[in-house]
């Protein structure tokens, strides 16, 4: 990992590897990018290391995406019993790597605090019974909610004021992780806010067919701040965190250098596709702030009564600045973010196309 450090700055302290790195969560979004970087399927990139890399997949997930490098174990952060088998058959130093979660549930509001939560809790848990070295926890923007105004950054100590359902799953995760380094777990956490790149779920797909069609929705003047990072730059930041000898219990903002306006993400989008050979219309989709405000409240509403439509809650946050300081990460990680949103988009765009998938 190579360091930027100011002139007057001293470097981070890192540790080797460890023998066993444990991905929770490694069939998804995240968890795919990050074990197909440890293990350096395909190539040798900055993150592969000598020591076997295990993922926690569920039982009834698709694994065939994975490198064949990794050891796949079936199991499931809700069930404690089945966290056991991660741990099997192998001596040595472990750390352990938490990505697993429910953005948006598929079946019930119950799935936030049964996986982001109790998940969590059990995770950390497995991790201090078999002496695990280090746990690096994902976490998010949401337990923080968002900014009162668009010059406001997030710093490393942001009051929790957690945005709905999932926002308080997030802190409650994080919450439990705080508990088990008083345990005695040196656990730490990484934030990421919006992230984006290769094994994007359908989400992403349907935002850049929107870019593509001229018909992403954007609210009022388009003016609100967004940061966000490309799915390399956060791999770094969750490596960093792994690696860098820091006290248990802290946590660090991995993102972009600095925000993005909604009108420059929707233009770079726009011109990463046009750069492919896609033709883009002219985005002309404005809605009014208020539609923002109105979204939010419905999602509240039905929030409450233990509904959860997806349409309705990301809506209610394109109004909204959601936006973070990194220096934090810089000065004690040595974190710098290496794909710049034009470069990452472009990747994104190409990794669809390379899939087969239309945009």
């Amino acid at each position: 990992m190579s360091e930027r450090m100011n002139d007057d700055a001293v470097a981070p302290t890192t540790i080797d590897p460890p023998d066993l790195t444990i991905v929770t969560g490694a069939a998804g979004w995240l968890g795919t990018g990050l074990v197909t970087a440890l293990t350096g399927a395909g190539h040798a990139g900055p993150y592969h290391r000598p020591g076997a890399v295990r993922g926690l997949v569920r039982p009834d997930e698709d694994s065939r995406h994975l490198p064949e490098q990794v050891e796949l174990v079936r199991g499931d952060v809700t069930d404690p019993d089945s966290l056991d088998d991660l741990f099997a058959g192998h001596s040595g130093t472990v750390d352990v790597i938490h990505t697993a979660g429910v953005i948006h549930p598929a079946t019930s509001m119950d799935e936030f605090d049964e996986v982001n939560h109790r998940g969590t809790a059990n995770v950390m848990d497995a991790a201090h019974r078999h002496g695990v070295r280090r746990v690096v926890h994902v976490s998010s923007n949401s337990p923080f909610g968002t900014n009162g105004d668009r010059t406001d950054r997030f710093g490393n100590d942001e009051p929790y004021h957690p945005y709905l359902g999932y926002g308080r799953s997030k802190m409650d995760a994080e919450l439990a992780v705080l508990r088990a380094v008083d345990a005695g777990l040196n656990a730490v956490m990484v934030r990421p806010p919006w992230f984006y790149g290769p094994h994007q779920p359908a989400r992403q797909t349907t935002f850049f067919t929107m870019v593509k069609n001229g018909r992403f929705p954007i609210l009022g003047d388009g003016g609100q701040m967004r940061s966000m990072t490309y799915i390399d730059n956060l791999v770094q930041g969750i490596v960093r965190a792994e690696l860098t000898a820091t006290d248990p219990g802290q946590g660090w903002w991995i993102a972009d250098a600095e925000p993005y306006t909604v009108n420059e993400i929707v233009a770079t989008v726009g011109d990463a596709l046009r750069a492919e050979g896609i033709e883009v219309k002219p985005n002309r989709f404005r809605l009014p702030d208020i539609a923002g405000t109105v979204a939010e409240k419905i999602d509240t509403v039905a929030q409450a009564a233990g509904r959860y439509i997806t349409q309705f809650h990301v809506l209610g946050e394109m109004n909204k600045t959601i936006a973070v300081d990194i220096s934090a990460a810089r000065r004690d990680l040595g974190y710098e973010p290496q794909v710049a949103l034009p470069e990452g988009m472009r990747n994104s765009i190409r990794w669809c196309l390379d899939q087969g998938i239309e945009l």
